[in-house]
């Protein structure tokens, strides 16, 4: 089978990330200054995207930081600055919820496209236009964006890279022949398990969940059992690796920054998708952007 868009492009994500942190001086102005109230919102994967980033900023003491899918936005909330992401600046319900807050608050629109109609009513734009993707699949805009944030917050990028780099080369094809994974991780990383879930869902059409790891085992550890993952992004909660392993479904986890750490679930979604004979990169009933008609 060719390689696909989107193994090309997550491939290409330690030099995408080095490159987001070399505009994180500039962008650093018009992103969410320490004390501001702020709320982050997206579709999908970069609602996943906004919802670590948030736990982030908050755990640095910067302000009070809310993640919200964009339809869910509570119009009823005050906020200083609100952060929206989007790859195509086209998803209706980013454009609209840009629109209907006007100027009554300051809003910053992180998308790969400068041009869309979600710059529109944007107050700041930046654009990551080297971070775009010809793949539905999002990968490289969604880690591209989170990594710049992260550069914003004093993070080191060039660290994550090289993790990333690590993470490129990291087996496996022992885990293709699961039947089911659940992902599961800590405060920041909870994000980035929904995202790498979604991503097992959306390329291979398979049974992927998502759990905050100290939540595994209030149910969700129910359905574990020999043929299927348990796979941590990060840190994993002490005794948890042993409660897995009694069920007999295999524990996996790397050392590696939890955004690293996505990159080998992405690989591994990937992977999966061209074992099971599918097109990564055109999962059936999704398009890049969702649109809606009036």
């Amino acid at each position: 089978m060719p390689e696909t868009f989107v193994a090309a492009e997550l491939a290409s994500q330690p030099e995408s990330w080095r490159t987001a942190a070399a505009l994180v001086p500039e962008a650093g102005a018009v992103l969410p200054q320490p004390g501001e109230r702020v709320a982050v919102v997206g579709c999908g994967t970069s609602w996943f995207i906004a919802m670590s980033y948030a736990v982030l900023r908050e755990q640095a003491g910067l302000g009070i930081t809310d993640a919200f899918a964009g339809s869910e936005f509570p119009g009823v909330r005050d906020y200083d600055r609100i952060v929206a992401i989007s790859r195509s600046g086209t998803t209706t319900e980013i454009v609209h919820l840009l629109e209907a807050v006007g100027d009554s608050v300051t809003t910053v629109l992180v998308t790969a496209v400068d041009d869309s109609p979600a710059t529109v009513p944007a107050a700041h734009v930046i654009a990551l236009p080297f971070a775009d993707e010809r793949s539905v699949v999002q990968t490289r805009f969604a880690t591209t964006t989170l990594a710049l944030l992260r550069g914003s917050l004093g993070h080191d990028v060039e660290a994550l890279a090289v993790e990333a780099e690590q993470a490129l080369q990291i087996p496996i094809d022992e885990y293709l022949a699961a039947d089911q994974v659940s992902f599961i991780g800590l405060g920041h990383a909870v994000g980035l398990t929904f995202e790498a879930a979604l991503k097992t869902r959306e390329a291979a059409q398979f049974w992927a969940e998502s759990y905050p790891a100290m939540d595994y085992r209030h149910g969700p550890i129910a359905i574990a059992q020999p043929g299927r993952l348990v796979w941590s992004l990060g840190p994993t909660p002490a005794g948890l690796p042993e409660d897995v392993a009694a069920t007999g479904a295999t524990f996996v986890q790397h050392d590696l920054d939890p955004i690293a750490g996505l990159v080998v679930a992405q690989r591994f979604a990937v992977a999966l998708a061209e074992a099971r004979g599918l097109d990564a990169d055109h999962p059936r009933s999704l398009t890049r952007s969702v649109i809606l008609t009036p």
